[in-house]
């Protein structure tokens, strides 16, 4: 496990979040697969629960706002940046479409909610006292986040423009693959979807132990497998959705694979 006490780097992916309208069940189903401890925020946050391990948060769990209810949820993505207000403008500009304008989140941040020009809804978040994920390579926590869109010149193009990434090509055999680098240090992913493969938008991978054992809890919590267990060269993956039909996937080390540096709790 390796921690993290600083602000992520401009770009990065550093927190996500479900906004549900059944929060209790999400907590339930996420806190039995996963291992998280929840806990529930005051009155002032709506109740919004931040899912830890090892005692520090790696993701949030909410209530959907009245008048959001019934519209379908999703793991939401968010990317650093160290002006909100500035990220928006280049979204704007680049041919995006701002959701939620920048608001402070009490002393914890300062957050807005856009949408790519192919409709791929993400977040920005500009630190405060909350830096994000503060866990990463162990079980519960974010393994890798990606979007997946059908236009992927145009989408390239526009996270370029927005939040200045290079991009690492890791296509091949009619798949269309870049890293999203800051740094050098790739640290999330852009695909073209291929036809038939679901819905353009960005995706949120969990790393666990073992991921038979995780493809087998997931129908027992009343979620279902998609696709998998699979071997890649990262590790098994598990295509899933929860109990409320939210997708999302797991990742465990393999052979193949090997454990990463620093992995464990």
């Amino acid at each position: 496990m390796i921690t993290r006490t600083e602000p992520w780097p401009e770009g990065t992916p550093c927190w996500v979040d479900l906004m549900t309208s059944d929060r209790e069940r999400a907590v339930a189903f996420y806190g039995a697969l996963l291992g998280w401890t929840v806990r529930d925020g005051g009155a002032d946050t709506g109740f919004y629960g931040t899912a830890q391990v090892a005692g520090r948060p790696v993701a949030g769990i909410g209530e959907a706002p009245q008048g959001q209810q019934g519209m379908p949820a999703q793991w939401t993505t968010y990317l650093a940046v160290s002006d909100v207000d500035s990220a928006v403008a280049a979204v704007g500009a680049a041919g995006g479409r701002v959701l939620a304008s920048p608001v402070n989140v009490l002393d914890e941040g300062r957050m807005a909610i856009a949408e790519d020009p192919a409709g791929a809804v993400f977040g920005l978040w500009q630190a405060g006292t909350h830096l994000g994920s503060e866990v990463t390579l162990a079980p519960g926590a974010v393994a890798w986040n990606e979007c997946m869109v059908g236009d992927f010149a145009a989408a390239k193009q526009f996270y370029g423009d927005v939040l200045g990434y290079s991009f690492g090509d890791m296509s091949g055999g009619g798949f269309t693959y870049a890293t999203l680098d800051v740094a050098g240090r790739p640290v999330g992913g852009l695909g073209e979807l291929s036809e038939g493969a679901g819905e353009a938008g960005w995706r949120t991978c969990f790393w666990v132990a073992d991921a038979e054992a995780a493809a087998a809890r997931i129908p027992e919590l009343g979620g279902a497998v998609v696709r998998g267990p699979a071997d890649t060269p990262f590790g098994r993956l598990v295509e899933a959705k929860d109990d409320q039909g939210v997708s999302f996937t797991v990742l465990a080390p393999s052979e193949q694979s090997g454990a990463p540096e620093g992995w464990g709790v």
